[in-house]
């Protein structure tokens, strides 16, 4: 599974004083961009995967892969925040996207293995804009600060990660589909906090702000598919 964010306490903190309406509009709008800009290197990941083959290879070794994606996750995620205040940061994080577009390429391979594939795949993306969206108006519109929810939440990743990483041992189908619905609402709910922070000024650095919204829609994108996968898809 693909649970994978930072610590809120490491990457946040409490509001200390909204910015100026000017720098909060520019990382607002850089932060879209940015975040707009880190689906292409996913894209492109994604279909390096598929088309060299690594998605199968992965699949061979599910421990292994596992391994190497919390390695190179957690670490370019640690690399993008020192760096966030430079160039670099961007590049890193584009880096990052483009990590995680090969590891969204097992996922993939296997959904689009099915004869409606294809249709299943645009269906999460068309879910996972309809779920940005509607937190976006949402961060617009709450005026109660959300940000105390960040602790409960990042309680429940760490489970749900716990809970993924076991059931790459057990597997067993019902955990899968608990952990992806469990995903998918605990995710929306970070997405949430995280546009809240921006839209309120809360969050001052559009790379960090980029970086976790953009772990929020992927979360919400994989745990999706896998759902649509395991009972919408239909097997050749």
């Amino acid at each position: 599974m693909n649970d994978f964010r930072q610590s809120p306490l490491a990457r946040t903190g409490p509001y200390t004083g909204a910015p100026g309406e000017v720098v909060r509009n520019r990382v607002l709008r850089n932060t879209y961009w940015l975040l707009a800009l880190s689906l292409v290197p996913t894209v492109l990941g994604a279909a390096l995967g598929l088309y060299t083959g690594l998605n199968q290879v992965m699949g061979t070794s599910p421990g292994m892969t596992t391994i190497l994606f919390l390695v190179g996750a957690f670490g370019l995620m640690f690399l993008i925040e020192r760096n966030k205040n430079s160039s670099v940061g961007v590049a890193l994080l584009l880096g990052f996207t483009f990590f995680m577009g090969i590891m969204l390429s097992r996922l993939l391979g296997f959904v689009l293995g099915m004869s409606n594939g294809p249709q299943l795949v645009m269906t999460a993306f068309g879910g996972t804009a309809a779920v940005f969206a509607s937190m976006a108006m949402l961060a617009t519109t709450i005026k109660r600060d959300l940000s105390g929810m960040q602790k409960f939440l990042f309680i429940g990743a760490v489970v749900i990660l716990l809970a993924a990483l076991a059931n790459i041992f057990l597997q067993i189908p019902a955990m899968t589909i608990t952990i992806s619905v469990m995903a998918i609402g605990i995710f929306s709910a970070f997405m949430l906090v995280d546009l809240q922070r921006v839209v309120n000024g809360g969050e001052t650095n559009y790379v960090s702000a980029a970086l976790a919204i953009y772990l929020d829609v992927y979360n919400v994108f994989a745990n999706l598919l896998m759902l649509l996968g395991i009972f919408g898809g239909d097997r050749e």
